[in-house]
Order: structure tokens, then sequence, then C-alpha cells
């Protein structure tokens, strides 16, 4: 079986790829690939397609390139393998398209995307190989600035989250689909179990408030979170100690 993994390099991607069994194939940017330009493989079963641009914030100062990257990007791969099976990166964001560029690049993908796809909107994220920016990595080093005090997220390990998408290869599911753990963490719950000071921020409208996920399709396949946030947190601020 052959599998384009697109977006291989990044924070999802590559801990994904090391999972992956099959004939594996990987564009990405960091590799000198476009994927509104470069040469796309032929003979493809399945794609995985991550690649794009992610971040509300960043997209509110660039929205076109989030357009290319995301929705034209992305039709060019779904119009080159109209014969294989497409699993591709959403957001949970896609829920409340209009809150921000990302979001409605997300929602907008969603839509064009073709019938027997399946739309993957990913929750939160944490783990290795993450952006050092965000804000787990930022509690594990003693440097939250702020908090939208107003704000629960839901968190998804990253091997979590592959092991999803490797569970759902080869099973009869299209549309869109939550991926998360079906939990979430109110913010600043977060940052009081380890006694961390911030500034109070209150959330801008650009933003969702929860991004809880409902993951019934995924636990009808006996799929379950494996990782718990407050541990692996306190996992990895014990190892900055010692």
């Amino acid at each position: 079986m052959n599998i384009l993994l697109t977006g291989s390099e990044g924070f999802i991607g590559s801990n994904l790829k090391h999972k992956i069994e099959y004939n594996l194939h990987c564009i990405d940017l960091k590799l000198g690939q476009d994927i509104l330009t470069c040469d796309l493989p032929k003979n493809i079963d399945i794609v995985i397609h991550l690649a794009g641009l992610s971040g509300v914030r960043q997209s509110l100062d660039n929205p076109t390139e989030y357009w290319k990257q995301n929705v034209i990007g992305s039709q060019r791969i779904f119009d080159t393998y109209k014969d294989a099976r497409i699993m591709y990166a959403s957001s949970s964001t896609a829920k409340e398209p209009w809150k921000n560029p990302y979001a409605m690049s997300k929602y907008s993908l969603e839509q064009i995307a073709p019938e027997k796809s399946l739309g993957m909107r990913f929750t939160t994220a944490y783990g290795p190989n993450g952006r050092e920016s965000m804000l787990i990595p930022n509690i594990i080093k003693d440097n939250v600035h702020y908090i939208n005090v107003d704000h629960s997220r839901d968190f998804i390990h990253v091997d979590d989250l592959c092991n999803a998408v490797m569970m759902l290869i080869d099973k009869p599911e299209y549309g869109v689909m939550d991926i998360g753990t079906g939990y979430t963490h109110k913010l600043t719950d977060i940052m009081s179990h380890f006694n961390l000071t911030y500034e109070s921020r209150i959330g801008k409208e650009t933003e969702r408030k929860d991004n809880k996920a409902d993951i019934f399709n995924l636990t009808k396949y006996g799929w379950k979170a494996k990782y718990n946030l407050i541990d692996y947190i306190n996992d990895e601020r014990m190892k900055r100690i010692n």
C-alpha cells in the first residue's frame, strides 16, 4: 500500500510518520516541496494531508497566505488523488469559521473536500516537536505571561492523536470527525495546579472559548487517550529540574 503524507516534517507529521509501516511518500515545505507547485507522486492509495498553515493569531496578519496554503493547496491534492482515500487535517476552529481566517480556511477546506474523504478536526495538540511558543511548553518552562481566564481547551497528546489517525485509516468514516480527548481543562485551573502566576485577560472574539471534542465516533472503535495532561506537564517539569 502506498501512502502520501503531506506536512511530514511538521508537529503532527513528524510524529505520525514513524508509525506508518506502509510504503510512505513524504511532502513538506521543509523538504523543499510546496504543495502548490511540487511534483505529486502517482499510484497513491491513501493520502494523509496535514500540510498547511496553523495558528489563529498568525492568520489575522496573513489571511491570503492561509487561504492559498490551506484551501488552494488542498484543492490540488483533492484533484490529483480522486481515486485514493483522503484523510485531511481540519481543526476544531472550523466549528466557528467566522472568528478568524484560519478557522475560515479550515471550514472552506471541509466544503471542497471529496464526498468520500475524512476531515479530522484536531483540538489542541501538545507533546514532542510542538511549537515552543504554545501554552503547554511555556507552562513547563514557567514562562507564561498571560492567560485568557474565560478559555478552556481540549488538549490531546500528539501520540494519542496519531494513534487515532492510524486507527481511522481503514475505518469506513467520511465527512468530518473530532479528534480530541472529549475533556476540557479550564486554563486557569492548570495554572493554579502548578501555582503559576500570570496576567489575567479576557479572550478575544477571534478565538473559541472552548473546543471540547465529541469523541463518540472514536470511542466506538475502542480508542481512548492514554496521556493525562497534568501528569505530562508534571513529568516534563521534573525533567527540567533534574
